[in-house]
C-alpha cells in the first residue's frame, strides 16, 4: 500500500520495487500535480484519490489505502505499507511475513530503513543515521512497515487527523490491547529524503515537534504513552538561552554563561559519533538548533488547539 504527493520518479521506482505485488498493490494520492495519479493507474491494481475538499494528512491517505485493500483482498493477513519516495528492498516482504506468522502476538514489523543518497547532504546523512534503530521490541515505527490486518482493524486504524506521527500514535494504541511492535535486522527500505537546504530540514523539525506535543497529549495518562522526554527537550533546550538573557540583562550577568551549555552540548554530541564520521560537528550542532524547530512545533499545534483551528499538514518537500 503505496501513499503519495508529487513523488514524480521516486513514486516510479517505488512502484518498480514492488513489481512482484502489482496486482494486489493499491496507491493513494493526495493531490499530486505531477502526473502521479496517471502513471500509477498503469502499474497498479487500484488507485484511490483523495478527496480534495478534505485537509489532507498522511494517516487519512493510509486509512484509505487499507481499506481498499482490504475491500478487494477480504482475507488479507498483513498490509506492507510504504512512502512514494522509498524502494522496497526485495526479499523484505518474505522474511517480514514469515517472521509475523510465527509471532502471531506481534502486530507490526520493521527493518532497517536507509537512506538512498546519504552523501548528498548532512541532512540526509542525519536521516540515515535516525533510521538506524536497535533491533528487537521497540515502542514504535516509522511510515514503512509490515501491519497485521487483524491487529490494525481492531484499533480503528490510524488516526486520521493526526498531521503528523501517526505510525508513532497508532504503536501506542497497540501496544495498550497487548500487541507487540518489533524491529528485525533485515533490509526494508531505501528512502528519498532529498533534503538538500536547511529551511527543507528546519520544517521537517518542525513537523517533529509538532508530532511530539500532539501523539504525547493525546496519551499522557497511557503508561504506554511516548515522546514525553523528547518534548521536554524540544522545550528545555529552547526556553534556556531565553531565559539566561533575560536573567543575565535583568538580574545578574552571570547568568549569561548558562548560554554556554548550547556548545557544550554540541561537543558532547560530537564527542559520541564515531571518529570516523567527518559531519560529526555540522550534525551535533544542527542536532541542538534542531530543537529551536520542534519548538516552534509544539508552539504551532498548541496555538491552534487553543484557538480552535484546524491542525494542516507541515510539507518540506
Amino acid at each position: 500500500m503505496i501513499i503519495g504527493r508529487n513523488e514524480g520518479k521516486r513514486l516510479a521506482d517505488c512502484i518498480t520495487s514492488v513489481e512482484p505485488m502489482l496486482m494486489s498493490t493499491i496507491y493513494v494520492d493526495s493531490g499530486s500535480t505531477d502526473g502521479s495519479v496517471a502513471f500509477a493507474s498503469n502499474q497498479v491494481a487500484s488507485v484511490v484519490e483523495l478527496d480534495l475538499s478534505v485537509p489532507f494528512t498522511a494517516a487519512r491517505a493510509r486509512n484509505a489505502g487499507a481499506w481498499e485493500l482490504m475491500r478487494l483482498r477480504p482475507n488479507l493477513e498483513f498490509i506492507q505499507f510504504v512512502d512514494g519516495d522509498c524502494m522496497i528492498d526485495p526479499d523484505w516482504v518474505t522474511q517480514a511475513a514469515a517472521f509475523m506468522v510465527q509471532r502471531t502476538d506481534v502486530a507490526i514489523v520493521f527493518g532497517r530503513r536507509r537512506e538512498r543518497y546519504p552523501d548528498r547532504s548532512v541532512y540526509n546523512l542525519m536521516c540515515d543515521g535516525e533510521w538506524n534503530t536497535p533491533a528487537g521490541e521497540s515502542f514504535e515505527c516509522g511510515g514503512d512497515s509490515l501491519v497485521r490486518v487483524e491487529a490494525f482493524c481492531s484499533a480503528g486504524g490510524f488516526r486520521s487527523s493526526l498531521v503528523a506521527g501517526e505510525e508513532p500514535e497508532l504503536c501506542v494504541r497497540l501496544r495498550e490491547k497487548g500487541w507487540k511492535i518489533w524491529r528485525l535486522a533485515s533490509e526494508m527500505t531505501l528512502h528519498d529524503a532529498n533534503i538538500l537546504y536547511f529551511w527543507q530540514w528546519w520544517v521537517r523539525n518542525v513537523r517533529a515537534g509538532h508530532a511530539f506535543a500532539e501523539v504525547s497529549r493525546l496519551h499522557a495518562s497511557s503508561k504506554f504513552g511516548i515522546w514525553k522526554r523528547k518534548l521536554l527537550r524540544s522545550v528545555s533546550w529552547t526556553l534556556l538561552p531565553v531565559a539566561a538573557i533575560i536573567a543575565g540583562v535583568c538580574l545578574n550577568k552571570g547568568f549569561l554563561l548558562l548560554l554556554m551549555l548550547l556548545p557544550l552540548q554540541v561537543a558532547r554530541l560530537a564527542a559520541r559519533a564515531p571518529a570516523s564520521e567527518p559531519q560529526r560537528w555540522t550534525s551535533a550542532t544542527l542536532n541542538v538548533v534542531g530543537k529551536f524547530a520542534e519548538c516552534q512545533g509544539v508552539l504551532r499545534f498548541y496555538k491552534n488547539l487553543w484557538l480552535g483551528k484546524q491542525q494542516t499538514i507541515i510539507e518540506y518537500k
